[in-house]
């Protein structure tokens, strides 16, 4: 080696964390920007060197009260992080989501510190964990402090991909067996549920980068194709076909997606030009 060079060890390699990084330099501007919340940015960020044990905490927070502290919920989550280290990919993911596809959203400190959508949807793959650990009854604690807190109510049983976004959130509801795949965004008041009292597999697959609409309902064990918009206000009952957009009351096929990837373009909008048969297909 050149002499001059620094030798790589393991103590000195660092692995680089962009978004990490950007959120740590953010705190900083926010609290010379606003000191009084300069404890609150601190405690939440400044003092943590992961994001995964910022996250741990501020839900924790969020989620404290007088029948389970935040201290206790914090151990059990940094638990969950040390056995699935892979959840430290997902939330950035899900930053990630937020900060490209709402916006709102200026800066990637926003969902971490207020954004209702990210805390419900990081409480909901918590609870998922511990569903799997034989956990049970702490899964489904969380999930109803969830549901009180956030007006998000998502069984710990249900899966849900990387890349998400819960926009707004208010009254996002998810049945025990519903699955959803890689970046997919939701609005407000949408619900993936059963269709009646069957017990088992009984709700919906949606399918990857899938956009639902604010109102929307999909009712059943259907499946929702990949890169498929689902119009406001739907209620969805038949499998929705790959690439396409449904709408309506039952939900019927009335054109194309419009774009490769719906859930990050956000662009709601139906071209009275592009309207199919409205007859729903099975998937290709």
């Amino acid at each position: 080696m050149a002499q001059g060079k620094a030798t790589l060890t393991r103590g000195n390699i660092q692995a680089y964390d962009p978004i990490w990084s950007q959120i740590r330099k953010e705190a900083q501007d926010a609290m010379a920007a606003e000191p009084a919340l300069g404890s609150f940015i601190f405690a939440t960020i400044l003092s943590h060197d992961r994001l995964e044990d910022s996250v741990v905490h501020r839900i924790a927070q969020r989620l404290s009260h007088q029948d389970v502290d935040a201290g206790l919920i914090a151990r059990t989550f940094s638990d969950v992080v040390s056995e699935k280290p892979e959840l430290g990919a997902t939330f950035r993911a899900d930053l990630a989501a937020v900060f490209d596809r709402d916006p709102a959203c200026n800066r990637f400190i926003e969902p971490l510190l207020y954004f209702k959508g990210f805390h419900a949807l990081a409480t909901h793959r918590f609870a998922h964990e511990l569903l799997l650990a034989g956990r049970r009854d702490f899964s489904l604690y969380i999930q109803s402090q969830a549901s009180r807190i956030f007006s998000v109510d998502i069984h710990p049983g249900a899966q849900f991909g990387k890349g998400i976004m819960l926009d707004h959130a208010n009254g996002f509801v998810v049945g025990e067996t519903a699955v959803v795949g890689d970046n997919c965004s939701f609005l407000h008041a949408v619900t993936l549920g059963g269709s009646g009292k069957e017990t088992g597999d009984r709700h919906p697959k949606i399918g990857d980068n899938v956009l639902v609409g604010a109102g929307a309902k999909i009712l059943g064990n259907i499946r929702v194709g990949r890169c498929s918009r689902i119009a406001a206000g739907s209620v969805v009952l038949k499998d929705v076909p790959h690439n396409t957009t449904v709408a309506g009351v039952p939900a019927k096929v009335v054109g194309p997606a419009g774009c490769k990837e719906p859930a990050r373009s956000m662009d709601q909008a139906i071209d009275p030009d592009d309207r199919g048969s409205g007859e729903q297909h099975p998937e290709d």
